[in-house]
């Protein structure tokens, strides 16, 4: 079973090796104090602790930039946005549009602080295997409901995806063009997403059926021996807590 989202978890790197736990919980703190920033000032050094953590984690650009792709394209129209509708000194104008300061500043946050926790979401999760990871989490007090969720929901979004592929390459084959917007054209859509509703219901179905036949339900003891760790990784939890706390201290005093 090959996740896309783990495909780099094999590399040899500090933030590889490290004990999966302590990588979880060391980098949430650090997300949730990059969250907690509201100013400007402080965007060039979560960049640069970005950066830097990035470049630890020996994982490559494109990998980063692909993901990164999709969710750019909402941040885009909002940043956008802000500068023409967010604040009341006006920088300059634009015909009869006032670009502000405030929305710039806002616009500059937001952008900083989305990549940045975007980036680290990415790198934890990149830096293991995504079953690793979830047995980390199950080892820390998860629920095993929430954990099973976690594992078949992000298993089965490239079984749907699967599906939707194949279909629209019949429908390519039919002489189907996406792009002609038309009445028919929006039933075929519209056909389409509902089977792809159907077909995943019944795919579930199976799939609890199977589970519940091979005992699925009853108690197991998840064995804490995979997980080894050690006074580096305790340390590199330390200096990653005093990184967060820093951010949060800097926003306090400023």
């Amino acid at each position: 079973m090959k996740f896309v989202l783990d495909q780099h978890a094999y590399l040899n790197s500090p933030i590889h090796r490290w004990d999966t736990r302590f990588k979880l919980i060391g980098f949430l703190v650090l997300i949730f104090a990059f969250s907690f920033v509201q100013e400007l000032y402080i965007m060039p050094a979560m960049a640069l602790a970005t950066v830097a953590i990035f470049m630890i984690s020996r994982i490559p650009v494109s990998f980063i930039l692909a993901r990164l792709r999709y969710p750019s394209f909402f941040l885009f129209a909002v940043v956008i946005l802000l500068p023409f509708i967010s604040g009341s000194d006006v920088v300059f104008s634009i015909g009869p549009l006032d670009v502000y300061e405030e929305g710039i500043e806002s616009a500059l946050l937001i952008s900083v602080r989305f990549f940045s926790i975007i980036t680290l979401g990415l790198i934890l999760f990149g830096t293991a295997p995504l079953l690793t990871s979830i047995k980390a989490m199950r080892s820390l007090g998860l629920p095993a409901i929430l954990a099973d969720m976690t594992l078949l929901t992000f298993r089965y979004l490239f079984e749907i995806g699967n599906y939707l592929h194949q279909m629209e390459t019949a429908l390519r084959l039919r002489g189907f063009q996406a792009r002609r917007f038309s009445r028919r054209g929006f039933s075929t859509l519209a056909w389409l997403g509902g089977s792809i509703l159907v077909r995943s219901y019944e795919r579930s179905e199976w799939i609890y059926k199977a589970m519940i036949m091979r005992g699925y339900g009853q108690d197991v003891n998840i064995s804490q021996g995979s997980f080894q760790s050690s006074a580096r990784d305790i340390l590199a939890l330390g200096l990653l807590i005093l990184l967060a706390g820093g951010f949060v201290t800097a926003q306090i005093l400023i």
